[in-house]
């Protein structure tokens, strides 16, 4: 089965197209965790505290998303160490029943697109593979022969794969909205000729966008450039973004999308007396609600 038939699939029994970064900001992590605060502690102890942290949160959201999207840079912080504590989150995510989306935002030549396409989606012959991504992010910048290898992997392996489009930062302005067409326009009718190939019998293709719901003009606009094009939209929550920002990017039935929220789930606003877990689970229960609002509309 195809990504994009498993992701319409999940989203649909999960009932939300809601996504849940996995950011652990080691200041951040619950003193339940202490470890990971600690300066004293030793980096093997910090990478096992995030680790445990990430795995309960992923044990209390499991009934209610479809996927989780770990980001590698901060496992990468802790080295080694770091590095195991992805492999263990992601494998706990698929025992789970979640999809896994790494933002790993690689981009690179062809030899070595193909070693990334390699390490985090078909995997080398000796690798678990509950430990691989069903999809990862991926920049475009290089052109074609960067895309192409992921390409190939997501053939190999039913992956999938989220093109940066238009992103959600205040400093993507620089590029992404210069010319006419303009850059993200450009990558656009690139995604959805990439895409034509690696298509689901849901009508929807393996090669997704991510586009910035901090932009609600541009990603109405990119929507319509892109039909069958899966929708990764970071910039809810915490970058300021509500549920009226991406409901452009919904199609019909709400399907279509991934709405991702990072640090509004991990680390909602709570007092002393909140605990982490009941501050995390109301607020994914109300990202699910206004998201449900919005796709009805």
């Amino acid at each position: 089965m195809t990504f994009a038939d498993r992701l319409d699939n999940a989203i649909t029994l999960k009932g939300s197209p809601a996504l849940v970064g996995l950011d652990p900001f080691l200041e951040r992590i619950p003193p339940e965790f202490p470890a990971a605060r600690d300066p004293n502690a030793s980096r093997s102890e910090q990478a096992a505290a995030m680790g445990d942290f990430l795995c309960a949160v992923i044990d209390l959201i499991a009934d209610r998303v479809a996927a989780v999207k770990p980001q590698a840079a901060f496992f990468e912080i802790l080295g080694a160490e770091g590095v195991a504590q992805w492999e263990r989150v992601i494998a706990h995510a698929h025992d789970a029943d979640l999809l896994v989306i790494g933002d790993v935002k690689r981009g690179d030549i062809g030899s070595t697109a193909g070693a990334y396409a390699t390490a985090y989606l078909t995997g080398s012959a000796q690798c678990d593979r509950r430990t691989l991504c069903d999809a990862v992010t991926v920049n475009p910048l290089l052109g074609h022969d960067s895309i192409t290898p992921f390409l190939e992997a997501c053939r190999e392996a039913d992956a999938g794969i989220y093109i940066l489009v238009r992103t959600s930062n205040p400093g993507g302005d620089q590029f992404q909205t210069k010319g006419d067409p303009t850059l993200s326009e450009r990558i656009a009718d690139a995604v959805v000729a990439w895409g034509e190939e690696l298509m689901g019998d849901c009508g929807l293709s393996s090669v997704g966008a991510v586009v910035g719901a901090t932009h609600p003009a541009e990603l109405k606009s990119l929507r319509k450039r892109m039909p069958h094009t899966p929708l990764l939209l970071p910039g809810y929550g915490a970058q300021g973004a509500g549920a009226e920002d991406v409901a452009p990017g919904f199609l019909p039935g709400g399907r279509g999308v991934l709405v991702n929220s990072s640090r509004g789930i991990l680390y909602p606003q709570r007092d002393d007396q909140t605990p982490w877990r009941d501050a995390t689970s109301k607020a994914l229960d109300q990202m699910r609600a206004a998201l449900a609002a919005a796709g009805a509309t």
